[in-house]
């Protein structure tokens, strides 16, 4: 079964990454084995650390989906380097769009639930990218898993 990753980019300081490993981990116990991460900083990339070690422990499959060519080369520093180190941990590279345009992060997270069972997220608003997402899901009757803080 497949299980697409979305979540805020900026996470409070309070964030638990030991209980969104345990969360993960959970949804690998329960039948999960592909996963779908958008690679936008924050909560992706956490998630996507977090299934790398998990990796290490059960057969996953891990998917990064990049909205545009070139989308982790806005990153910088420390970022861009862990961006480029997890890149390497996924089976599975699917780039959407050859260039930038508005629109290609909702294309991106469109995608992602179109192929995915499961929606696990990290949603503390109403508004922006990963409420966007949830409410996609919704109207598709996708399964949805909102960790919670």
């Amino acid at each position: 079964m497949k299980c697409a990753l979305t979540g805020h980019r900026d996470l409070p300081e309070t964030f638990d990454v030991n209980k969104l490993y345990d969360c993960l981990e959970e949804t690998i116990r329960e039948g999960y084995d592909t996963f779908y991460c958008g690679m936008a900083r924050g909560f992706d990339l956490l998630a996507l650390d977090c299934l790398v070690s998990l990796a290490r422990k059960y057969k996953i499959k891990l998917i990064a989906c990049e909205p545009y060519k070139g989308h982790g080369d806005g990153f910088r520093g420390e970022l861009r380097e862990k961006y480029r180190s997890l890149l390497q941990w996924c089976d599975e590279v699917t780039v959407l769009s050859p260039a930038y345009y508005r629109g290609a992060f909702n294309v991106r997270d469109r995608y992602m639930v179109d192929h995915a069972d499961l929606v696990l997220a990290y949603c503390t608003r109403d508004s922006g990218g990963t409420a966007y997402t949830l409410r996609y899901a919704e109207k598709k009757g996708k399964e949805i898993k909102i960790l919670q803080d």
